[in-house]
C-alpha cells in the first residue's frame, strides 16, 4: 500500500457515498487524515467509526457557506492545516430544460459550481501556507455539449475552466489544481436514476468509484492538470466538441448500443 498522503490532511465534500466516499478510504489507506462532509451527519459518523482515527465527520450543506466555512474551521482546529481539498459534491434533475423547474436548475448550479468557487475561496489561505492540492471532480459532460443535460453540462464546462485558470493563477505558489472527469460511473447518481439518464449515456463503459478516486489520489499527488476515465470516452467526447457534425451523427448509433446496456441495468435491479 503506498503512502503519499501520511500526516496530511484531506477534505473531501460529497463524502458520504459514492466516489466521494471511496476517495476518503483511499486517502485514509494512504495515511491521511481525512474529513468527512456532505449533508447527513449519521452516514458520515458510521463511514468514520469504521476508519477509526484520523477522520472527522462534519455536516454541511456545500450550498450554504457558512456551513462551508464550519467544515474548514473545524478541520484547522482538529488537524491544524489543511493539505487537499477534493471537491466532488454534486447534483443532477435530467430533462429538457422547458420541462425541469427553476429550483432544480439552481441547485444543479449551487452544488456543482458555486460550491467547488466558494470551497475553495475558504480554503486557499490554508493550501497556500501548505502548499497543498485541489482536485476538482468534473465529467466528460465537461468536454462536450449534451442534450437533456444543458445545466449540468453548463456547470461541469465551467468547473474545468475554473480549474485551469485557477492554476495559471497559482502555478508559482506550490499549490496544485487537478481536474477528474469520469465517464458514467457506477454509482447511485445514475442508476438509482435509470428511466431519466439518456440512452446514449450507457454507450461508454462503466467506471467504478474506486477508480475515479484512484485518480484524485494520483492529481492530489503529482499535480497533474486532468486525468479522465475511460480515456477513450474523453477522446471521443473532445472529438465530437470540435466535430459538431460527427457527433449529430454519430449519436443515433451510440444511444442504441447504450439503449442495450441500460436495459442490462434495469434487469440488474428488478
Amino acid at each position: 500500500m503506498a503512502s503519499r498522503f501520511v500526516n496530511k490532511t484531506v477534505i473531501v465534500t460529497g463524502a458520504s457515498e459514492g466516489v466521494g466516499a471511496a476517495a476518503v478510504r483511499l486517502f485514509h489507506q494512504e495515511g491521511a487524515n481525512v474529513v468527512l462532509a456532505a449533508r447527513r451527519q449519521e452516514i458520515l459518523d458510521k463511514q468514520a467509526r469504521t476508519l477509526g482515527n484520523r477522520a472527522l465527520a462534519v455536516a454541511a450543506d456545500v450550498t450554504d457557506r457558512t456551513q462551508l466555512a464550519n467544515v474548514v474551521a473545524r478541520t484547522v482546529e482538529t488537524f491544524q492545516g489543511v493539505d487537499v481539498l477534493v471537491n466532488n459534491a454534486g447534483f443532477n434533475c435530467r430533462g429538457k430544460l422547458a420541462e425541469i423547474d427553476v429550483e432544480s436548475l439552481e441547485q444543479i448550479v449551487n452544488v456543482n459550481l458555486k460550491a467547488p468557487i466558494v470551497m475553495t475561496k475558504l480554503t486557499l489561505p490554508h493550501l497556500l501556507a501548505s502548499k497543498g492540492a485541489i482536485v476538482n471532480v468534473a465529467s466528460v459532460a465537461s468536454m462536450i455539449p449534451m442534450p437533456d443535460e444543458a445545466t449540468y453540462c453548463a456547470t461541469k464546462f465551467g468547473l474545468r475552466g475554473f480549474s485551469f485558470s485557477l492554476a495559471e493563477e497559482l502555478h508559482d505558489t506550490g499549490v496544485t489544481v487537478s481536474t477528474v472527469a469520469p465517464g458514467p460511473v457506477e454509482t447511485g447518481f445514475i442508476l438509482t436514476d435509470l428511466d431519466e439518464v439518456p440512452d446514449y449515456v450507457f454507450s461508454q463503459p462503466m467506471s467504478t468509484a474506486e477508480q475515479v478516486a484512484g485518480l484524485i489520489l494520483d492529481c492530489a499527488a503529482d499535480g497533474r492538470r486532468e486525468r479522465a476515465i475511460p480515456k477513450n470516452s474523453a477522446r471521443l467526447a473532445t472529438l465530437g466538441f470540435h466535430l459538431p457534425l460527427l457527433t449529430k451523427l454519430l449519436r443515433p448509433l451510440l444511444s442504441k448500443k447504450g439503449a442495450r446496456m441500460k436495459k442490462r441495468y434495469v434487469d440488474w435491479n428488478k
